[in-house]
């Protein structure tokens, strides 16, 4: 009798690997390829396919591990043995002894041949190996691995795993978003042209391009997608769900080229599919958003639900099994041969909501959360269809139409997960879109996603026995496919990505703890942990900054620098050259607070966020003030010594209520050193100086006075130098402004330049301007 036993201590949170695995069936005498270490493997007897499952010489696949095998009689099972690691495999059995530890397997131990044949999966895996097949070679590639990975293997222990977070589901909820919209083809609008004309006109402009400014991106050489892009002669935005190609290059002959529309969903408004952000290389251009497929009614399950329903009575049993969907994140890629008639060559999806991307070269890296709401299923009929929407699923045009849901025996679990989710990575090559996408995915979260030109980290936060921590899936990259590495953990939660960084085989990051407004041991503190290249902890800075949280990180090169906030805003500068013994070097206390650093040079940074003002708070005994923000400040530090940083220059803008996007996405800076140009899109508030002084008071607001782009010059001996503003109001708007004001499609959104001019864009317009005297050039209606 086969016996079934769960793994004790069942683990949490789930890792898949997968490069669209699908291991083809082998047929009679047809010996699947399996390499270790990119070497084949040589069997004795070769592998075989038993009931879907890769299976192999138990005594073969030791050999190749340098590990020793013997046979039990008593207990009728094979023992593998190496330094101390025990596994024993009893005949005619799917469970297996891992150290003494009972864990189940995908696959039945038996003999053929007089060779006792095991999983082929499982052994390796146990022995901390990944097993990955590799359709272009239609061959298992075996390589060794930092962590095991135990595997979910069945429905039954994937429910186990979900049930015991069932306590956590409303906290995911809160953290993932959701929303619906269906499936979509794509079709196009674009003023009509001679098609050779065009690509002639097309050609001779990009044969002369000049200097463009790119998006500011976190790495260098890993791009982010922005909802406006260019190539040097052409601009491309995102625009009211519409992307717009605009030949900007020269100022003189700017229009719009053409206009990419996507289809209505039936009986809305709204498009099938919401682009959201877009990449753009010499060839192609790739569109990011959202899209939706739509699912089969899953019947009700009486059974399953009846104590619940005996508390409210009837059930509506139309209402438990709705019209459902699936978000998806969808990629879509266009070829720029002729850009006046874009031609989708690829399209590309993953089950869940968007939340990250990043292109390195010919590379794209694309992220989704999908959750899985457990609660819905178990009220529903344990059908197939029910069982299939647990698991992730992905579709690429490639390989036609339908998704492929990724099967659970390719589903690796790990430590500590709190949420019933899963994380999937996407990759492309795009150098070749002949090949299928890879997919990387686990079971649990991600909030933070941090990428260097080798590896991809997700960062998902993690809560338990009231203690939050952080844990580190690291990626290594590799033209278009994501392969899993290692796991690591620290405490606190991060800000954002600007709180990681990965530099000479070290991950840097910066983490708060605890909460700013308690008093006690658990008021917040802030850290700095440096890991290894296997994300183990090698150095660490501990509680800096008791009382306050961190607003803004930037490493740079052995440094960091870290602002954290509560009243003042002290700038503190790390020493992290040598990874085992991190310093804090110094620190500078000011008013207001950065919520972006970006870096001017190797001993000056740029800070971007508010100014303050102290205020005592009389609703409270002793001596405590309250600090309240004011309009948008910029500040040069000085940090040429490190012991003690300055405040070199500052810039104020307008007052209280005013606000930038650059203060929450870093995307909308332009800033070049070279040109010493310095620009982003802000909308400024003021004051009246007229008004009474009571007015005027630390939380009086302003009222609507700009929206467009601020620009500057800016160098190190002079500061910040106001050129002026750009907006694409006109005197009327600006007119009918009270304290408020809906700008609506003329909100500049960002600013670029190629060449001589500058440009800034809103759904409405994209406005060409002199860099030296910014002297308008041009201006084109968006329709």
């Amino acid at each position: 009798m086969k016996k079934k036993v769960l793994a004790a201590g069942l683990l949490t949170t789930a890792i898949l690997l997968t490069s669209a695995f699908t291991p083809v069936s082998t047929n009679a005498g047809q010996e699947t390829i399996v390499k270790l270490e990119s070497q084949p493997i040589a069997f004795s007897k070769q592998t075989r396919m038993m009931d879907g499952i890769l299976m192999a010489p138990v005594r073969d696949l030791a050999t190749a591990l340098d590990m020793e095998v013997t046979w039990n009689e008593a207990e009728r099972a094979a023992v593998v043995t190496r330094d101390g690691y025990e596994l024993k495999l009893p005949l005619n059995s799917d469970y297996a002894n891992v150290n003494g530890q009972a864990t189940t397997m995908n696959g039945v131990t038996q003999i053929v041949d007089d060779s006792l044949y095991v999983p082929l999966r499982f052994f390796m895996e146990s022995v901390n190996h990944v097993v990955r097949w590799d359709s272009a070679t239609s061959s298992v590639n075996i390589t060794k691995q930092t962590d095991s990975l135990p595997v979910v293997g069945t429905y039954d222990h994937l429910v186990t795993l979900l049930t015991q977070n069932e306590s956590n589901q409303q906290h995911t909820v809160a953290l993932m978003s959701k929303s619906a919209i269906s499936d979509s083809s794509t079709t196009f609008s674009a003023p009509k042209a001679s098609s050779s004309a065009n690509l002639a006109a097309q050609d001779s402009a990009k044969s002369v391009s000049p200097e463009y400014s790119g998006t500011n991106v976190q790495v260098q050489g890993v791009d982010e997608s922005d909802v406006v892009k260019s190539d040097g002669t052409y601009i491309y935005t995102v625009n009211k769900q519409r992307i717009v190609v605009t030949q900007a290059y020269p100022a003189d002959g700017m229009k719009v080229l053409s206009i990419l529309d996507f289809p209505k969903a039936a009986n809305t408004a709204n498009t099938q599919f919401q682009p959201s952000e877009i990449y753009v290389d010499d060839t192609h251009l790739i569109v990011l958003g959202q899209s939706y497929q739509n699912l089969k009614p899953v019947p009700y399950n009486e059974a399953a639900s009846s104590s619940s329903s005996s508390s409210i009575g009837i059930v509506d049993k139309r209402m438990i099994s709705p019209i459902r969907s699936q978000a998806t994140t969808k990629v879509m890629v266009y070829d720029l041969a002729d850009r006046s008639n874009l031609k989708l060559v690829k399209e590309v999806e993953l089950e869940g909501n968007y939340m990250s991307s990043r292109k390195i070269g010919t590379s794209l890296y694309f992220i989704a959360n999908k959750y899985v709401n457990y609660n819905y299923y178990r009220e529903m009929a344990n059908t197939d269809d029910a069982k299939k929407e647990l698991a992730p699923a992905y579709r690429d045009s490639s390989a036609g139409d339908s998704f492929t849901s990724i099967p659970l025996d390719q589903i690796y679990y790990l430590p500590k997960a709190l949420e019933p989710g899963y994380v999937l990575v996407g990759g492309l090559n795009l150098g070749d879109l002949t090949q299928t996408m890879n997919v990387t995915s686990y079971l649990g979260s991600g909030q933070n996603v941090y990428a260097s030109e080798e590896n991809l980290y997700v960062a998902a936060a993690t809560y338990e026995d009231q203690q939050q921590d952080t844990i580190l899936y690291q990626f290594g990259l590799n033209t278009g496919k994501a392969v899993y590495k290692n796991t690591g953990k620290v405490p606190g939660h991060l800000l954002n990505q600007f709180s990681m960084d990965e530099h000479n085989g070290h991950l840097r990051l910066a983490t708060t703890t605890g909460e700013v407004w308690r008093t006690d041991e658990g008021t917040s503190k802030n850290h700095v942990y440096i890991l290894d290249a296997n994300l183990k902890e090698e150095g660490k800075i501990l509680n800096i900054a008791p009382g306050e949280r961190i607003y803004s990180t930037r490493f740079m090169g052995d440094r960091a620098y870290m602002v954290t906030f509560k009243n003042t805003d002290p700038l503190y500068v790390l020493d992290l050259k040598q990874a085992d013994q991190p310093k804090l070097l110094g620190a500078l206390k000011i008013p207001g607070y950065s919520n972006y650093l970006h870096p001017y040079d190797e001993n000056h940074i740029i800070g971007f966020g508010k100014d303050t003002v102290e205020v005592e708070n009389k609703n409270t005994a002793g001596s405590q003030s309250i600090a309240y923000y004011q309009g948008m400040k910029v500040a040069l530090f000085d940090v040429s010594d490190v012991n003690n940083p300055k405040q070199k220059f500052t810039e104020l803008i307008g007052d209280r209520g005013t606000d930038s996007e650059l203060l929450y996405n870093h995307r909308a800076l332009l800033f070049s050193k070279e040109k010493n140009l310095l620009s982003f899109p802000v909308t400024v508030m003021k004051l009246d100086p007229a008004a009474n002084n009571s007015k005027n008071s630390a939380s009086a607001y302003g009222s609507f006075a700009f929206q467009g782009a601020y620009v500057y010059n800016l160098d190190l001996e002079k500061g910040f130098q106001f050129r002026g503003g750009i907006t694409h109001l006109s005197q009327e708007d600006l007119s009918k402004a009270g304290q408020h004001f809906y700008v609506g499609d003329k909100q500049v959104q960002r600013v670029l330049y190629i060449g001589d001019t500058l440009y800034t864009v809103s759904n409405g317009f994209i406005k060409a301007n002199e860099i030296s005297t910014l002297k308008e050039k041009n201006t084109v209606v968006i329709p």
